[in-house]
């Protein structure tokens, strides 16, 4: 349960960047840089100690990229202005969990027994309670159909492309060759780099700002970089590769659900970053969660 734990942790830190990135240079720039950044560093060690692109699982990783990179990143930048971090950031992980073991249950044949569907279940239940907004009390802005679905996609491509990356894990260790998980997340970042600059192109040809900046100001590059790099370092390169590290050994409902404890990990950043406290009820969500992983770990 360690990588699954350390990719929360990470995570939890690339989302808070994330927030702070869209927040200078807008949805779509701050997403292309951010993955230009990753790609790069995890390019440096895949070519030169690492297993660059070999490997008999290099077209499944591509796919699991094109779709957990590129589709579901995109459409969460997209969706983070319009939900909010913290309820996007619910969506897509309580929702992301659930559509990984389904699928890897359909397709592979991967079955979970009850204890660990009643654990997992009690984390999403931990995160559902510590995140979903109040009546009368929510700092969210109100719900379109355009953003539930961002939300529901970004959660699809995360869940998917978790399970195309395991069954690429899994074949290249039958096969004698597995692959470090920095080189799969180098491997599954390349298809999503393309996809990322073809739909930063696209924006730019539309409207001549980056989706999501603010109109009619240039670009604060000085006080986005801190966050850039760290967004980049954080989730895309070092919490992918401790992800993918976690699929050598547990299912991916397993770890998905160990990493949708990643909402909560963002409130005491948040707190310590931007000064927003938790409130009571996220204290109780996020005591019901921890319990619920420390379950699913003493049970594994």
């Amino acid at each position: 349960m360690i990588p699954a734990a350390l990719a929360t942790l990470l995570f939890a830190l690339s989302s808070v960047a994330a927030r702070r990135s869209i927040h200078h240079l807008g949805s779509s720039t701050a997403s292309l840089v951010r993955i230009l950044l990753a790609a790069t560093v995890l390019g440096i060690y895949a070519h030169g100690w690492g297993a660059g692109l070999g490997g008999i699982a290099l077209p499944w990783f591509i796919v699991s990229g094109l779709i957990g990179f590129g589709i579901c990143d995109t459409a969460l930048f997209l969706a983070l202005p319009m939900l909010g971090a913290q309820l996007a950031s619910l969506m897509v992980q309580c929702l992301a969990a659930p559509i990984a073991a389904l699928t890897e249950w359909l397709w592979l044949g991967t079955r979970i027994d009850s204890e660990n569907l009643q654990a997992g279940g009690l984390i999403l239940a931990g995160v559902a309670i510590a995140l979903l907004p109040q009546r009368g009390r929510s700092v969210h802005p109100p719900l379109t159909p355009n953003a539930i679905l961002l939300g529901v996609v970004a959660a699809a491509g995360q869940g998917i492309g978790a399970v195309l990356s395991r069954h690429g894990q899994l074949l290249a260790r039958d096969s004698g060759h597995p692959v470090d998980g920095l080189s799969v997340a180098y491997q599954r970042i390349l298809a999503g780099v393309a996809f990322t600059i073809g739909w930063w192109l696209w924006q730019r040809a539309r409207t001549p700002v980056p989706v999501g900046g603010p109109a009619g100001t240039s670009l604060p590059w000085r006080r986005a970089w801190p966050w850039v790099i760290l967004n980049g370092l954080s989730g895309p390169c070092l919490g992918v590769a401790c992800y993918q590290w976690a699929f050598q050994t547990h299912p991916t409902g397993i770890v998905m659900s160990i990493t949708a404890l990643t909402p909560l990990v963002v409130i005491p950043i948040s707190w310590a970053v931007e000064g927003i406290k938790p409130s009571p009820r996220s204290v109780v969500g996020g005591c019901i969660a921890v319990a619920g992983a420390i379950w699913l770990a003493l049970h594994r």
